[in-house]
């Protein structure tokens, strides 16, 4: 059995950027800091170390996290590890990690901000902070709608 399982939360280190590739497609791509807080037991000092992750998403996912997504938004992003390669004009190669994303889950809001606001103006509801929407796009055919995301 093989398992190729990624999930992360952490903040956005800036705002997504969307491309449209030549076959029409959505393609979303963004940087994800994740930090780890432990005590030194020689010190009793607390440590921090950040890690920074590539995300991709494609397709309806790419749409949502650019109209929504913004630098410092908390976000859950679940999906797989991917390296591409490629070679560089002076003809070395090239390697990058990436986590293709399958789910997202955008986090609360900083306290002030109230609702999730679409970066254009959209018709809005109020969510309460222990209400976070799931994103999800399991069956890649099924065309998520913005109208039913609870947001």
């Amino acid at each position: 059995m093989n398992l190729n399982k990624v999930i992360l939360v952490g903040r956005l280190t800036g705002d997504p950027e969307a491309k449209t590739i030549p076959s029409g497609q959505k393609v979303c791509s963004f940087g994800l800091a994740t930090n780890r807080v432990w005590t030194n037991q020689e010190t009793k000092q607390k440590e921090e170390k950040t890690e920074f992750h590539n995300i991709v998403l494609w397709g309806r996912l790419a749409e949502i996290a650019s109209q929504y997504l913004t630098k410092g938004s908390l976000t859950l992003i679940e999906g797989r590890l991917q390296t591409r390669s490629w070679q560089d004009q002076s003809g070395n190669k090239k390697y990058r990690t990436e986590i293709v994303g399958e789910n997202i889950q955008m986090g609360p809001r900083s306290q002030g901000q109230g609702t999730f606001t679409k970066k254009e103006p959209v018709k809005t509801e109020q969510v309460s902070s222990t209400e976070i929407p799931v994103i999800e796009e399991k069956n890649k055919d099924k065309e998520i709608r913005v109208e039913d995301i609870p947001f």
